[in-house]
């Protein structure tokens, strides 16, 4: 009996060892050949464009955690302050580096920098043979724009970052690449290097409507461009006293490209979150994103980013992430018709529908913030209650509304999560001219910069009876007279006042306060009166007694652990993190 076990054993072995080995050398399936993808540049290229929107709500390419909840204008929601690892964000004084949203982060960011790699190569070995020298040179442009947009990115958020290019990827040497080769103006003249060529070689307008065109590539030179004028990121020396005249004169002349194009302000305000009016004349470049009865897929080009978002009640799956603060609310006050620069925050107000008082608010409040008594994004079949917040005693009422779509529209996926068909703008039109009226202020140029931001204000009144008619009798904007840009002191606390109402919860406010190098100076004041926060006799936000901000640390966002450890002593830490 034991010999005949052995035999069948051994007639067992020799079966698997063959089936194994016929196994190994059969071609994987739904897998493509290298060697082959690299001979279709066009597709390598397209490849490279799908990383655009390759995010999740744990890795937002849009970077909402860092740039809103990090910042004076959002709270992070959702069931409390364990759900998701970002509440170290919100209040930074526990912030480490082993969140796993940094490594995510990290690592996402830079497979679609390896997408663009391998598209340049195949675009180096093949473009001129496959798809002609003119048109494979407007390619590499693109690609060079997306791996630049990419470490625009990674640079913003991390700073010490290894500079991994087709170079690095033909050599293999990946995993021999040190994050501190480079200083932080040196990688940044590598981002800039991209975006040149992109400019010197993109149209102005592109057939296809998703790609990256030279007014796009201006847009990212003039941000560029702006970042550094500032200083090196870090406050002690960042701010007015580090300006560099010359990086904003570059500022100006890319914004002055942006200004003489098709692009331009949208006329009514509410109109540039809708989705109907996605790829406006508002829209300079964007995260192309589809429903999917628009593009006859299963699920669409879904909204990643931006899915825990929704209030909670309304949507199918509303999350009740991303909440505006009682600050960002204040900030809305006008008196005159004018911001309350010194008295926005003495009080808490809020409007309530219907119940008109003396107190006054900028119209883009009703576009930005949805508040209880209020239609949900112009919707009054949708009005807004207290019971859409998910969790008030901690978070508070209010949810925010340029994400998502009408009620009406619906979701482009739900259950168990929900997404939307909202494009992610990377730049909108009155972004960039903002951009040229903080160049202006900081070069003299008083008069021209309070012309912007008066049209951008003017835009604000008119963007009343289409959409928020209801509000009409709570609304009140003027124009800043001339007294107001007097001096360069005044001019800026204008331009940046405006540039948070604007922009307001679009990830950009705490790169904004760092860019100023007013980021302590805010936010540990914010941290000391928002804690105190009170809705119709709620208190909430409290927690915010844990937070504090800590300069020469807190600016940049520290190396994930994981990627410090994954080789040990290739990488080095951004100071003060551990």
């Amino acid at each position: 009996m034991k010999k005949i076990f052995r035999y069948i054993l051994a007639a067992s072995f020799v079966f698997t060892a063959t089936s194994c080995d016929d196994f190994i050398n059969v071609d994987p399936q739904g897998v493509i050949d290298e060697d082959l993808a690299r001979q279709s540049p066009d597709e390598m290229v397209t490849a490279a464009y799908a990383m655009l929107g390759d995010c999740w709500y744990s890795y937002p390419f849009n970077l909402w955690p860092y740039g809103d909840m990090a910042s004076d204008d959002c709270l992070k929601g959702g069931s409390g302050t364990t759900d998701t690892g970002y509440h170290p964000m919100e209040i930074w004084s526990t912030m480490t580096t082993t969140p796993g949203e940094f490594d995510e982060l990290w690592y996402r960011l830079y497979c679609a920098i390896s997408r663009c790699n391998r598209a340049l190569c195949s675009l180096q070995d093949y473009g001129k043979e496959k798809l002609g020298a003119e048109t494979a040179l407007q390619r590499e442009a693109e690609v060079r724009f997306l791996r630049a947009h990419f470490y625009f990115k990674l640079l913003t958020m991390f700073r010490q970052i290894p500079w991994i290019d087709e170079e690095v990827y033909r050599n293999n040497t990946q995993e021999k690449t040190p994050n501190n080769e480079f200083t932080y103006e040196e990688l940044f003249d590598k981002v800039i290097k991209d975006f040149e060529m992109a400019y010197e070689n993109l149209p102005e307008t592109q057939k296809d409507g998703g790609r990256a065109n030279k007014i796009a590539a201006a847009s990212y030179l003039a941000k560029c461009w702006l970042t550094l004028a500032w200083g090196d990121g870090y406050e002690a020396t960042n701010g007015v006293s580090h300006i560099n005249q010359d990086y904003m004169q570059k500022v100006l002349e890319y914004t002055q490209v942006v200004k003489n194009s098709q692009y331009g302000y949208m006329e009514d305000f509410g109109d540039i979150f809708l989705p109907e009016y996605k790829n406006s004349k508002e829209s300079i470049f964007a995260v192309q994103c589809s429903d999917y009865k628009d593009d006859n897929t299963t699920f669409g080009r879904a909204n990643w980013s931006n899915m825990l978002n929704g209030c909670w009640g309304m949507w199918s799956c509303g999350w009740d992430f991303h909440k505006p603060s009682q600050n960002l609310v204040n900030a809305f006050k006008t008196k005159n018709g004018l911001p309350d620069f010194e008295g926005y925050n003495d009080e808490i107000a809020y409007p309530v529908n219907g119940a008109p008082t003396a107190q006054k608010w900028d119209p883009r409040l009703f576009h930005t913030v949805a508040m209880p008594t209020f239609p949900y994004k112009y919707e009054e079949e949708y009005t807004m209650t207290k019971a859409n917040s998910r969790t008030p005693g901690t978070y508070g009422y209010y949810s925010s509304l340029k994400e998502v779509p009408q009620r009406s529209k619906g979701e482009t996926f739900n259950q168990p999560w929900q997404a939307f068909a909202m494009n992610d703008y990377v730049f909108r039109y009155t972004d960039v001219m903002l951009m040229r009226a903080e160049a202006l202020v900081e070069t003299g140029q008083l008069g021209e910069a309070r012309n912007i931001i008066n049209d951008i204000r003017q835009r604000a009144a008119n963007s009343v009876n289409k959409h928020i008619a209801y509000a009409a009798d709570q609304c009140e904007i003027a124009l800043y007279p001339e007294s107001y840009f007097a001096d360069k002191e005044s001019a800026r606390r204008c331009l940046q006042w405006e540039r948070r109402l604007e922009m307001a919860m679009e990830s950009s406010r705490y790169f904004d306060l760092r860019r100023w190098g007013i980021a302590s100076k805010t936010l540990n004041a914010y941290f000391e009166s928002e804690q105190h926060d009170v809705y119709d006799g709620l208190p909430y936000a409290q927690y915010l007694k844990d937070a504090h901000y800590t300069p020469g640390k807190n600016e940049f966002y520290p190396v994930p652990y994981n990627q410090m450890f994954y080789i040990p002593g290739l990488y080095v830490q951004n100071k003060g993190y551990e």
